[in-house]
């Protein structure tokens, strides 16, 4: 075979490489005309980035359906070696004793009063069968059991009017979400996994559970909820992760 035709590029791969050569101007281009600085500069495009993620979150908030419903599944589909996801490995999962625990609220709520786990388990409870999305790439598909959590908040008298609520966890964990999501029907406050107490390694004493959103917008090991109009921020969404990150 002709060594020239091998050392020349096809039609088709040229095309392609003009194609990612154009998409890269465009952007550097498009980022020079949003800040009239320099876009290879680390300060300005962490700066651009932040403000394309917010919209982002905008967009996804304003398409959000209440109505829509994550799917659900069969017992059968359950998957039976439902894995740890934590910042840190199982074995440093928190230990909360049920003994003298109480849900701290603040914010913007009428009833402030903490609520024992037992106050909880004594309200009606639900139980859905619902696929967990992690942002690494894997899923998998579990049983929660708990309070549907538009119920508690309007049973505590919490501003459904606000746009966030936050979360506090005992492994210094923290997130938020929307309130348009802590109002979706299979928003629940997890309380049991597989008809089981919450084991600590699944969230003890209890996690959100949120179908509708990636795994890390489902904290685990609650101790304190709060309403508020001033973004929260989140451990991860801090690091700039997407706020919103619906599944």
């Amino acid at each position: 075979m002709n060594a020239k035709l091998l050392l020349q590029p096809s039609k088709s791969l040229v095309n392609i490489e003009r194609r990612l050569f154009m998409k890269k101007t465009l952007s550097l281009g498009a980022l020079a005309m949003l800040t009239g600085c320099d876009p290879t500069e680390p300060s300005v495009t962490d700066r651009i980035l932040s403000a394309m993620s917010r919209w982002n979150d905008d967009v996804q908030l304003a398409i959000f359906s209440p109505n829509k419903l994550a799917q659900v599944y069969t017992e059968a589909d359950i998957t039976e070696d439902f894995p740890f996801n934590g910042y840190y490995p199982e074995a440093k999962a928190p230990v909360v004793a049920e003994e003298g625990f109480r849900l701290e609220l603040s914010g913007l709520i009428g009833k402030k009063e903490s609520w024992t786990l037992e106050q909880l388990r004594a309200l009606p409870q639900e139980s859905q069968i619902t696929r967990h999305i992690c942002v690494e790439g894997w899923s998998a598909i579990g049983k929660w059991g708990g309070v549907r959590f538009s119920d508690f908040l309007r049973l505590i008298e919490a501003d459904t009017s606000a746009k966030y609520v936050g979360f506090k966890c005992a492994d210094n964990y923290h997130s938020s979400i929307d309130m348009a999501t802590a109002l979706h029907p299979q928003t629940i406050l997890a309380l049991t996994f597989r008809d089981q107490v919450l084991p600590t390694k699944y969230g003890f004493p209890m996690k959100l559970r949120v179908p509708t959103k990636l795994g890390f917008k489902n904290p685990k090991h609650i101790m304190a909820m709060y309403v508020t109009n001033d973004y929260p921020g989140g451990f991860w969404e801090d690091q700039g992760y997407n706020w919103f990150s619906g599944s």
